[in-house]
């Protein structure tokens, strides 16, 4: 929200809103007026709970020229597929915001935790899925949303509070813009690469340093858009995922799915198989993986696998 109301103060021909979910996405434009009768200048929509139709509204005001957002929970992204993917056919530049990303969402349960969501997503041709790992990437996002007038993006967001990272002790956030970078490394090849985005980003840095204390050579590659990874030059991403490092660990709160592309047959995921549950997120954490001692204990048996 922080991001989005210092951009609408330079960029006002920046408008959108929710499907009546703006206090839980954060995407109400701060002191500006709503769009109502009698008031065509207001920079806030309220949509409704109708998320096909603020969908194709976007897409109309995108149409006109406008910079044009619709936001609401990410597990309600299957009642608007069609306007996001006719966004992509069309060639957009509609802004998707999608919040309460994961299994983080904790009490409200499975219908509320979004699972396949992001392979969804990451399925439509030109759609450009982020999902930032902390405040410096979340605002590169958006940066990334407004610069490209060519296609669509999705600014995937978690619910709880995400820490931010120290960018003095680990690499500048502007690496989002290419897609996936290295966040932390080693001296040397490292020995294991540990592959985050969102949420998870934090918890992977925090296992690396283990790792590295426990004298292991850890490299973290932050990969919040699988789309904008995919347009760098077969060198860059040589360089953020050698091919001589087969021991990779991605570590999602979403499926499994299209994670083999970049940990390869001899590397490993902690992603979701099954729905979510309901429950507070540290215990939902612990019940699927996403655990400091979890990360570091597949890594470990991983390089022991490949290592022989």
């Amino acid at each position: 929200g922080k991001v989005l109301n210092a951009l609408a103060k330079r960029v006002p021909w920046l408008i959108g809103g929710s499907a009546d979910l703006s206090p839980s996405t954060k995407t109400d434009i701060k002191g500006a007026a709503s769009f109502e009768p009698g008031n065509y200048g207001g920079q806030n929509f309220h949509f409704g709970v109708r998320e096909h139709g603020m969908g194709g509204v976007v897409n109309g005001m995108t149409l006109s020229h406008l910079r044009s957002y619709g936001s609401t929970f990410l597990v309600f992204a299957d009642y608007m597929r069609a306007p996001i993917r006719l966004s992509a056919i069309m060639e957009l530049a509609s802004i998707w915001v999608f919040t309460h990303d994961s299994i983080g969402v904790g009490e409200d349960g499975p219908t509320h935790q979004p699972i396949e969501h992001l392979a969804t997503l990451r399925a439509i041709p030109g759609l450009d899925t982020i999902r930032p790992g902390d405040a410096n990437e979340v605002a590169y996002a958006w940066r990334a949303a407004l610069e490209d007038a060519s296609r669509p993006t999705a600014l995937i967001f978690s619910r709880q509070a995400l820490p931010t990272l120290d960018r003095s002790k680990y690499a500048p956030a502007e690496g989002t813009l290419k897609g996936g970078y290295v966040l932390a490394d080693c001296d040397g090849t490292p020995d294991v690469i540990l592959i985050a985005t969102g949420s998870e980003l934090a918890l992977v840095v925090n296992a690396h340093e283990k790792l590295l204390a426990d004298g292991v050579k850890s490299r973290v590659v932050s990969m919040p858009s699988w789309y904008r990874y995919e347009l760098q030059s077969e060198e860059y991403k040589e360089s953020v995922l050698p091919s001589s490092v087969p021991s990779r660990l991605a570590v999602e709160q979403a499926g499994e799915m299209g994670w083999h592309r970049y940990v390869g047959l001899k590397g490993r995921t902690i992603t979701m198989s099954t729905f979510g549950a309901s429950a507070p997120i540290s215990k939902l954490q612990d019940k699927y993986g996403f655990t400091l001692d979890n990360v570091v204990k597949v890594a470990r048996e991983m390089l022991e696998t490949n290592n022989g």
